[in-house]
């Protein structure tokens, strides 16, 4: 009598075929060809990476454009996590100002938010 729990030898055998496929596609995919064109170094803090820590390679768009997937990789570049949302952020701050410029350096902060603090402990006493 067969366990409820146990799997059978077809249904197995499609899910490693489908494992298989999956692993083909994936490999087929920008990630997996970056990774096949460069060395596995962050382009930023020059962090190398191997075995496991492999994950936290991503590869950035230089152009912003995720569909723009020449073959050559000339459009990619292998980033850390931490480089990769640093990178990201830039733009983000870029983005949010209306007299931006490409290249620019954004100005620095005006606003004091200890300007104040010695009146508002005062008040408290």
């Amino acid at each position: 009598m067969a366990r409820k729990d146990a799997p059978d030898a077809g249904k197995l055998d499609r899910l490693v075929s489908e494992a298989r496929r999956a692993r083909e596609e994936r490999e087929k995919g920008y990630r997996e060809q970056a990774m096949k064109l460069f060395p596995w170094i962050c382009g930023r803090c020059g962090r190398e990476f191997s075995g496991a820590s492999l994950r936290m390679l991503t590869v950035h768009h230089k152009d912003g454009n995720h569909d723009n997937n020449p073959a050559d990789g000339s459009n990619w570049e292998l980033l850390c996590l931490y480089c990769h949302d640093a990178e990201h952020s830039r733009y983000l701050d870029q983005a949010g100002r209306a007299d931006a410029v490409p290249g620019e350096q954004a100005p620095s902060a005006t606003y004091k938010p200890f300007a104040d603090l010695k009146a508002l402990l005062k008040r408290k006493e």
